[in-house]
């Protein structure tokens, strides 16, 4: 695809103050292609969310062109993902458990198999990393997209802790999400 003129995206463009959006629910795709190839069957269908994305980046540039980082959470799933843009951004990234969108049949497969959703592969998401002060224009402009009707605010990007990733679980504590190890 091209790049309208004017549009700066990059992996490192992470900011502090960052708002991070993602467009979906997380792990249908891996769970769906991880129970067909090991022929499992959950009473709740898996259905993969492949999807192309351009429509509906399109839709949040319209509104905000100056998002700093769009990103497909694919391989390594969603913690993986903000590891790597941690990383190349340099910056903190601290993220509300509660707020990751997660269906119910990927949550029950995910335990079944002793699997965290947030490292699962995903085809149709995408997050993204925008200014504070326009996130509620770029989330309504997802949420108004049939490929983001689920949209959430997950998280901020902060000058603390620059590279790593954290995560505020249900409970209030914090832990660390690390990279993904292994398969």
């Amino acid at each position: 695809g091209l790049v309208p003129h004017g549009i700066q995206i990059s992996g490192a463009g992470v900011q502090p103050g960052d708002v991070l959006l993602l467009s979906g629910a997380v792990g249908d795709h891996g769970l769906a292609i991880m129970t067909q190839r090991e022929g499992l069957r959950f009473e709740s269908p898996l259905r993969s969310d492949c999807a192309p994305l351009n429509g509906l980046v399109a839709a949040m540039l319209d509104v905000c062109p100056r998002i700093h980082t769009l990103r497909d959470p694919t391989r390594g799933g969603l913690a993986t993902t903000l590891n790597e843009l941690a990383d190349q951004s340099q910056v903190g990234i601290e993220i509300n458990e509660d707020a990751v969108p997660v269906h119910e049949a990927v949550r029950a497969a995910s335990e079944v198999l002793g699997l965290d959703p947030l490292y699962v592969a995903n085809e149709g998401k995408l997050i993204a990393a925008v200014p504070a002060d326009e996130a509620e224009a770029v989330l309504r402009a997802m949420r108004a997209h049939p490929l983001g009707a689920e949209s959430a605010v997950i998280g901020r990007a902060t000058d603390r802790h620059p590279g790593r990733v954290t995560l505020r679980t249900i409970l209030g504590t914090h832990r660390l999400l690390d990279m993904l190890a292994g398969e």
